[in-house]
């Protein structure tokens, strides 16, 4: 099972110009990043991409190292601690452009895509960052920006399969109690299923933030239909149940559910 495009943390926006990005601070190395260092060195490889005439053509819109200084700054504000060590950090990210922009930094091709990603790797290696999963980054038009402005959006998307096969459409639609994540939408039936980190939960969730095993949802079956309830098997992060921290919780139609930096959400018919 891929992951979806669906946001497992809140979405974060920045937005810059070039004379602000020119202005602020690049990445530092104060923690062991060699974030200056990379920089340079994306510069270096753009040079085999623009030449000086293009470059010198476009000097107000949107330079590549602006995004990727943008990037670096996304990554730095939006991390959350992990453990004494390590920060948590988004891994897909949406870069709003004018028109002018995206169509002038598309022509670049999927070097610039590769360059961007991998600038992104370095800085995050060098601050002890962990992505919560592999990571994204999309160019997109936005209507409301002028040349040489753009945005920077991230979410966290976590990696998300089973222990089993994956349900068929007519598994799901006939299900009454349904978890969703991720854009994916799973039958629960009884007994349950354990969600957690490690190779022998049911459901298997790539985040930094969930444990090995780290909730159980249990399923118990009634004349009423399904009886849902979520527990908390002993994770590090816990259980928030509609952003209420739970040991256990019984659940009803559209509950949410956060574990690390997933979120699910159930699903209850009661027509069926």
């Amino acid at each position: 099972m891929e992951p979806a495009p669906a946001c497992s943390t809140s979405e974060q926006r920045t937005e810059s110009t070039p004379e602000q990005t020119k202005s602020r601070p690049r990445p530092d190395t104060a923690r062991g990043g060699g974030g200056v260092g990379g920089l340079q060195r994306f510069e270096q490889k753009l040079e085999q991409l623009i030449s000086g005439v293009f470059a010198r053509t476009f000097r107000s819109a949107v330079q590549p190292v602006e995004i990727s200084a943008a990037l670096a700054r996304e990554v730095d504000n939006t991390a959350q601690i992990l453990s004494r060590d390590r920060r948590i950090v988004p891994n897909d990210f949406h870069v709003e452009l004018s028109a002018p922009d995206l169509e002038r930094l598309e022509g670049l091709g999927p070097t610039l895509h590769q360059e961007l990603v991998a600038m992104l790797k370095e800085h995050a290696a060098g601050q002890s960052y962990v992505f919560t999963g592999p990571v994204t980054i999309s160019l997109e038009q936005a209507d409301d920006l002028t040349t040489g402005r753009f945005r920077v959006r991230s979410k966290a998307v976590a990696r998300v399969s089973q222990a089993g096969p994956d349900p068929t459409e007519t598994q799901v639609r006939r299900a009454t109690a349904i978890v969703e994540i991720n854009g994916e939408r799973l039958p629960l039936s009884a007994p349950g299923v354990v969600v957690g980190r490690g190779n022998d939960a049911d459901l298997r969730v790539n985040d930094p933030g969930v444990s090995r095993r780290h909730a159980e949802f249990r399923v118990a079956e009634d004349a009423n239909g399904p009886r849902v309830s979520v527990h908390d098997l002993g994770s590090t992060n816990g259980v928030l149940v509609n952003g209420r921290k739970v040991e256990d919780a019984t659940l009803t139609d559209g509950a949410v559910i956060r574990i690390g930096n997933t979120t699910l959400t159930f699903h209850q018919r009661t027509d069926a």
